[in-house]
């Protein structure tokens, strides 16, 4: 399914396959002989999405832009069945595994591996040929690749990045208060551009 969002068509190359019920959402451009596979999801928001050539993007994978934070995908990169991209860079031949999630502005250099349910975070930067272990956690510029049971060293580089800024745009409130009512208002709001979004298939 195909849908052009915000005045943005997908362009897909003749030698790529996209499955029937995947869906390409705004400007998203499919390299030479890419393969996206049932229940894919690829929405460039009021981004874009680009992927190179020979990637394949398995189901029920989710892949989103935003204006602030394209997605480029290089060459011969496997995106895994359930992971989640947002608004990150993956270099040439980068493996992401079932269920592994990329954040904003996050780089995977050339050849990297991220293996089941692991999480690469806000910008981060993982260097080429790097492994992230099942379930484990890439977090900082150069990253560090730590274990889920290391909370306060993951949270002691991660909290200067700074999520709720970066992503929202709203500074992170006081001990025991929420922005999470101003944060839903203004992503609904977003969502809700896509009541305009036509059908192309």
């Amino acid at each position: 399914m195909r849908f052009r969002h915000r005045g943005k068509t997908p362009v897909v190359d003749p030698s790529a396959y996209v499955a029937p019920n995947a869906v390409l959402c705004g400007d998203v451009r499919i390299g030479p002989g890419c393969a996206i596979a049932f229940g894919a999801v690829l929405s460039a928001e009021d981004g874009s999405i680009e992927l190179g050539r020979d990637c394949i993007v398995m189901e029920n994978a989710v892949v989103k832009a935003t204006q602030t934070a394209p997605v480029r995908v290089g060459n011969n990169v496997l995106i895994g069945p359930h992971a989640y991209l947002t608004g990150c860079t993956i270099e040439n031949e980068v493996f992401l595994a079932t269920g592994t999630t990329i954040f904003n502005h996050a780089v995977i250099g050339a050849r990297a591996e991220v293996r089941i349910n692991a999480t690469v975070h806000l910008s981060s930067r993982l260097a080429p040929n790097a492994i992230v272990p099942v379930g484990w956690v890439a977090v900082g510029d150069p990253a560090e690749i730590l274990s889920p049971d290391q909370h306060e060293r993951i949270w002691e580089i991660q909290k200067p990045l700074n999520f709720p800024k970066v992503v929202f745009g709203l500074d992170r409130p006081p001990e025991g208060g929420t922005i999470m009512p101003e944060i839903t208002r203004r992503y609904a709001m977003h969502l809700r551009a896509h009541r305009a979004d036509q059908r192309l298939d």
